[in-house]
């Protein structure tokens, strides 16, 4: 696995736009060089506030949509078009404005799915979707080109969170989560071994609220204690940062001149 790299912007809104940048960059690459691409997206207010920079930016018609593959890291098990679901929201803030092949927009199931209350048939279908997607040797996952995370307060990433059952998971490339300690209760998300078969791993975290996550993932802390510290990248390893949410890191861990 990849070393973090840091980069820290003055605020939440510079970071946002110079992610969504980084992001066409990466995207228009793995395009011309495939002929397709294939992202993980995250949700929070980090997330969706990149996706909304991107869809303001003027570069964003450099992406060939149709050609482009979207995955999600977790999601809130909830009805199909609830509000706090992670597809929703996302496609508010920029997949209904842009022109996606549907057929390779690949949302996690539903509460009120074929599924019904059963969250780990749900986590299972999942994990059969990406696998059919993954090529020879993938281990069971598509061998995504970025694959983003938010951080939380509590350094969890995806739906994994300190201690609980789903950050032990060694086996399995999704699994359900019950009992959370954020609402709602009840999710699905990627495993840790599923988040390592990315080839770039992003990590966003802005404001106050994420200094001590920050600090605590990026200070050798164990991944069952914090998560974040878990998520690497094949070949890099990202973490976009505002001032504030490095505002307790070691002035070692990153250049001062950090734009």
């Amino acid at each position: 696995m990849s070393a973090p790299q840091l980069v820290v912007h003055r605020d939440k809104e510079l970071m946002a736009q110079a992610a969504a940048a980084r992001l066409i960059t990466r995207i228009v690459d793995a395009q011309a060089s495939r002929g397709s691409a294939s992202v993980v997206l995250t949700g929070g207010r980090n997330g969706n506030g990149l996706l909304a920079a991107l869809g303001a930016a003027p570069a964003r018609d450099a992406v060939d949509w149709s050609r482009l593959d979207l995955w999600w890291g977790d999601e809130r098990y909830l009805p199909d078009g609830d509000p706090e679901r992670n597809v929703t929201q996302a496609r508010e803030a920029l997949l209904d404005r842009v022109p996606l092949d549907p057929a390779r927009v690949h949302a996690m199931p539903a509460s009120d799915g074929p599924y019904g209350d059963d969250v780990e048939a749900a986590a299972a279908a999942y994990a059969e979707e990406l696998a059919a997607a993954a090529g020879p040797g993938d281990g069971g996952v598509p061998a995504f080109d970025v694959l983003m995370l938010g951080v939380g307060p509590d350094t969890h990433v995806a739906s994994l969170f300190p201690e609980l059952p789903a950050v032990r998971e060694t086996g399995r490339t999704v699994v359900g989560v019950r009992g959370a300690p954020k609402p709602p209760p009840v999710r699905i998300s990627l495993t840790l071994p599923a988040i390592r078969a990315a080839q770039e791993v992003w990590l966003l975290a802005a404001g106050e609220d994420k200094a001590k996550a920050a600090a605590l993932a990026l200070s050798g802390a164990g991944e069952v204690q914090a998560p974040a510290a878990g998520a690497r990248g094949r070949s890099r390893t990202l973490w976009l940062l505002d001032s504030a949410a490095a505002s307790e890191l070691p002035p070692s861990l990153y250049p001062p001149a950090t734009a």
